[in-house]
């Protein structure tokens, strides 16, 4: 019975880390569908944050933010913190705001997994209905 029990929980404990945001994403391209860059999802004070820490195209890695306003205005790129404060809530995490560094504009943020290796990020105004979809791939 004991032995049983550590299964289960070796198991159950398995299942939990297999369903976290947390780790390094691909993100693509929306127009092309090319890999654009790796973006680290970190916890950080019981919140989720989401930085980049790769970009593909040699070309953009020195860019920076001129279109973002206020802190965020003229920081390098890489390294940007695109997502900010989400908190979980049931299967998905809201609550925070994601940063398109290309326009400079912030969104509502709703992130929820397809599957393990498989995230949905959705940026929005006003209603969840209304605004833009990318399926993230976990890097492994």
């Amino acid at each position: 019975m004991k032995s049983f029990l550590i299964v289960l929980f070796l198991f159950l404990m398995q299942i939990s880390v297999a369903q976290t945001v947390v780790g390094k994403w691909k993100t693509f391209d929306d127009e092309t569908g090319d890999a654009k860059s790796v973006v680290e999802i970190y916890e950080k004070n019981g919140k989720i944050f989401a930085k980049i820490v790769e970009i593909f195209e040699a070309q953009h890695r020195n860019r920076k933010c001129d279109l973002c306003i206020g802190d965020d205005k003229d920081k390098p790129i890489l390294g940007f913190t695109i997502i900010k404060g989400l908190s979980k809530d049931g299967e998905e995490y809201n609550g925070g705001k994601i940063t398109d560094p290309k326009n400079g504009k912030s969104y509502k943020c709703l992130l929820s997994l397809e599957n393990k290796d498989k995230l949905k990020v959705r940026g929005y105004i006003g209603f969840a209905l209304i605004g833009r979809t990318q399926f993230w791939t976990r890097i492994k």
